[in-house]
Order: structure tokens, then sequence, then C-alpha cells
């Protein structure tokens, strides 16, 4: 896996880009370079069309991460809000590729707040998640509370913001913030599995299902069903939707083309 930069180790291998936060030492906690070569890697992404998934995790086996680094060089920026969020994805809206969170560890602070963004997660089973800054006197301040509360029930976020307390993968799992919770020995083979099946879809209208789910969000269902974005328009007319088809009818595996 290539290097990005100090801290980030990026790849595209067969259509699914692999982000790893690798700093084990300290948790993989984000620092001033590590944030700067997330975003780049995140711009990349998303302006390669032969990215079809992503999936994003933290070196080693103790943290997925544990947001922003709290040593005494990092201090001055720890009350920031940046443009496109934690880690350049909590707050970003232009990725519509799929993008699976590998939850290894610990997601506390900014690092639950990327899981927060993520559209599938699959965690270890000693995973913990957590918006654990009120325990320090801080807030989160790149879309935790807004995400956490559009993801699970109301008084189930709140119990997790008001005490600021971690939570277990298990529980997660059963609140439904959770797709999958495995032994850590099979995290990646469950990965794998999760990413194979993304893959089995047309990547024309994986972008063009979250393109639209992020322009309908909050309207009814007969008003989001009548909007056409651009990608779904793209979608209708890719030779994707005549390959589907003609590979159906063939019995034979689809061979997408990238948008």
């Amino acid at each position: 896996m290539a290097d990005t930069a100090p801290g980030v180790r990026f790849e595209i291998a067969d259509h699914v880009a692999t982000v790893v936060i690798d700093r084990p030492h300290v948790l993989n906690a984000v620092d001033e370079p590590t944030r700067l070569a997330l975003e780049a890697v995140w711009t990349t992404v998303e302006t390669d069309p032969d990215v079809w998934a992503v999936v994003v995790t933290g070196a080693g086996d103790r943290a997925f991460c544990v947001g922003g680094d709290l040593t005494a060089a990092e201090q001055e920026g720890w009350a920031h809000t940046y443009p496109h969020g934690f880690g350049g994805l909590s707050l970003r809206t232009s990725l519509t590729v799929p993008v699976i969170a590998r939850v290894n560890g610990y997601a506390l602070g900014g690092g639950m707040e990327m899981v927060l963004a993520c559209d599938l997660v699959i965690a270890a089973d000693h995973a913990e998640f957590g918006l654990v800054e009120p325990r320090l006197g801080r807030l989160p301040l790149n879309g935790g509370p807004a995400l956490l509360t559009r993801r699970l029930p109301h008084t189930a976020a709140m119990g997790l913001l008001l005490t600021g307390r971690r939570a277990s993968a298990q529980e997660l799992h059963r609140l439904g913030l959770v797709n999958e919770v495995v032994p850590a020995a099979d995290l990646d083979a469950a990965v794998q599995r999760w990413t194979t099946q993304i893959l089995a879809c047309a990547p024309t209208s994986l972008r063009a299902l979250k393109e639209s789910l992020r322009e309908t969000h909050g309207l009814p269902p007969a008003q989001a069903a009548a909007l056409r974005t651009p990608a779904m328009l793209a979608a209708l007319n890719s030779p994707n939707a005549d390959e589907g088809v003609r590979a159906h009818q063939e019995k034979r595996p689809p061979r997408w083309s990238s948008p």
C-alpha cells in the first residue's frame, strides 16, 4: 500500500480505494499533516471514476481513530470546524461512491464522526464507539451530533451524547448503526464480502442512489421519486443499463464500465 503522506496510506486496486489512518502509536489520532493528507485522498477518490467503493480504517488492531491528536503541539486546532468535517470526511457531501468503515478498535470523537459519515459499518467485536468530547470539556464540532441523531432513535442518540460514554459494537449493531460485528480475525473477510456485493452492482446505479438520497433528504416520497439528479440521468443513459439486462438474459456476470 502506497504512502500518501506521513500518517496516511492509500491505494486503489480493482476499483476499491483503501484509506488507512496510519498512526497506531497514538491510536490513529489525527494531527494536522494527517488531516491535510486525508483531505487530498478524499479529493482524489471523489474525482476518480474508476473508484467504485472505498474502505476506510485505522492501522493496527487497537483503534480505527480516536479523534484529534491531543498532544501539546496540536492543542491550537482542537476547536476548528473544517469545511469537509473531521478527517476530510464527516461533513463531505460530494462523495457518491459507497464508503465502508472497517472499525478495528476505538472509534471515538472525530473518529466516530468519520464512522457516521460512512454508508456501511463493519466492526470487530472489541470495537468501541463514542462522541466522548463532553468528558473532556469539549464538543464534537464536525457533524457528530447531527449525524448521530439522524442515524439513531432520538433517545438512543441523546443517551450517548449526554453521557459521553463509549458504546460497544454489539450495542450499536442492535441499534442499527453497525451492519455487522465479527471477531477481529474475521474482519477483513467480512469487509471483503460486503465489498464484493457492492462491486456486483453497477457503479453508475450506486452513484445515482447516493446522490439522489442526498438531494432528496427530507422530501416526501412522491417528490423524491420525481426528482432526477444528474447522476440518475447519467445512470439511466449509461451502457451499464443495457449491460445489466443483457448479462441477466445471458446468465453471466455483468461487465460494468466506469461512470
